[in-house]
């Protein structure tokens, strides 16, 4: 089964970018449907975007509070799928978390279409 680990979680200031990186391991990690989910604090977990690994087609979340500024990506070679966050907000503080569908064709953004998740890493927009 697949694995997935997060990573480039940091505290930053409002109006900075940040790029986190999902590293996934394991069989076949293309045949997958990935997306990223976020847990503010004191609320559920959160679709931002999902992306199918074959052809690099991605969903976003419809989120007045995330349009325009997330861009989700993979790398085929390096089996890693990115979300760049641009024009960071105190609200978008959280724990952020690769997800990974046995869909290929997944692009849900549905928590329980995900039976796979990282550890998540920590999103802190401070001044």
């Amino acid at each position: 089964q697949v694995q997935l680990s997060e990573s480039g979680g940091a505290l930053v200031q409002p109006g900075a970018s940040l790029t986190l990186s999902c590293e996934t391991s394991g069989p076949t990690t293309d045949s997958y449907g990935m997306a990223w989910f976020r847990r503010p604090p004191g609320k559920d977990r959160q679709f931002v975007a999902s992306i199918r690994w074959s052809s690099g087609t991605a969903y976003y979340s419809n989120s007045n509070s995330m349009k325009g500024r997330f861009t989700i990506s993979r790398d085929n070679a390096k089996n890693t799928v990115a979300l760049q966050m641009n024009s960071l907000k105190p609200e978008d503080t959280g724990v952020y978390y690769c997800a990974a569908s046995a869909n290929p064709w997944s692009l849900s953004s549905v928590r329980r279409a995900y039976a796979y998740w990282g550890q998540g890493t920590q999103v802190t927009v401070s001044s």
